[in-house]
């Protein structure tokens, strides 16, 4: 397709603004698409900083990208001015170390993580390997909020790699340091059976608060309560404890220490319990969701009214 010149310009600006731009569906913190996100994990593997541009909050630059580089799909990677390629190019230079050359950062630690795998965990993954009838290994793939993916995937030669009780274990670049320590076991319980994956690098969960538990922890000065309710709704039924507000944004909240016990509340727990896991995925260590909400607040104390 022909590009406007306006478009053209418009492209060129931001290509020399910005020393590194990814084009991608979404942003970074919230990647709108899987290859998207491999490009993110990928990036962020090498610590550069980086300019994204949101192609679905600017269709004109979705498809004038495309035209701009020739190159159909999106994400896709600039570097001084030049397009790199788009996710599986940007994942395998990641993986090879060319990223972060071309990025000027230090070549990548792909020093493989100790794991540990019981007995009872290896002898069910080796059973799967055999019953695929495949030459496969155990990749494993923790994401920047912790989650663990486990699958069987071809051998790959150029993976950070370890063997473990007859097991082949991968890892890609960003995946490696996060999952340092990690255990994998199997277990059968009443539950049912299947694999247990425990992560000691990830933030601890967030726990659940009763609205008396939450005034006793606010009064006596030891919890930080927000509310992430809209002023409206306020209104309707106020926390009868001193309180802070997202109305301004949440980036004082985001800069406050790790360590800050915080408890989120909303009307029914369903939204504080959401904004609660994004500070978890920032890093911070003491987080709580007053269970029930503000409607739960007021079966205790007569002056607020559920709603």
């Amino acid at each position: 397709m022909s590009l406007d010149p306006a478009l053209r310009a418009r492209i060129e600006s931001l290509l020399a603004a910005n020393p590194v731009v990814l084009f991608m569906k979404g942003s970074p913190d919230a990647p709108q698409c899987g290859f998207s996100a491999k490009a993110v994990a990928a990036l962020a593997a090498t610590g550069a900083e980086y300019a994204h541009v949101d192609v679905l909050a600017d269709p004109e630059i979705r498809e004038g990208i495309k035209a701009y580089g020739d190159w159909p799909t999106i994400p896709q990677l600039y570097i001084g001015g030049e397009l790199v390629g788009g996710s599986d190019i940007i994942v395998q230079m990641a993986g090879s170390g060319e990223l972060h050359a071309a990025l000027g950062r230090p070549a990548p630690d792909r020093t493989a993580p100790a794991i540990t795998i019981t007995p009872a965990a290896a002898d069910m993954l080796r059973k799967a390997i055999a019953d695929a009838g495949h030459d496969l290994a155990l990749q494993v793939e923790v994401d920047a909020g912790f989650n663990t993916r486990l699958q069987l995937a071809p051998r790959d030669a150029n993976a950070i790699a370890s063997e473990l009780d007859g097991l082949r274990v991968q890892f890609d670049l960003a995946s490696a340091p996060r999952a340092r320590g990690l255990s994998i076991d199997w277990v059968e319980d009443a539950r049912g059976r299947g694999l247990v994956i425990e992560n000691p690098n990830a933030p601890a969960k967030v726990r659940d608060l009763t609205p008396a538990q939450a005034a006793e922890r606010v009064q006596a000065g030891t919890l930080l309560l927000v509310d992430v309710r809209p002023l409206d709704e306020r209104l309707m039924a106020e926390a009868p404890v001193p309180y802070r507000h997202l109305d301004h944004g949440v980036a004082d909240l985001e800069a406050l220490p790790k360590d800050t016990a915080i408890a989120f509340l909303c009307r029914s727990g369903a939204r504080s319990g959401q904004a609660a896991e994004h500070f978890r995925a920032l890093g911070f260590t003491q987080l709580h969701n007053v269970k029930g909400g503000i409607n739960a607040w007021a079966l205790l104390d007569p002056n607020l009214r559920p709603y």
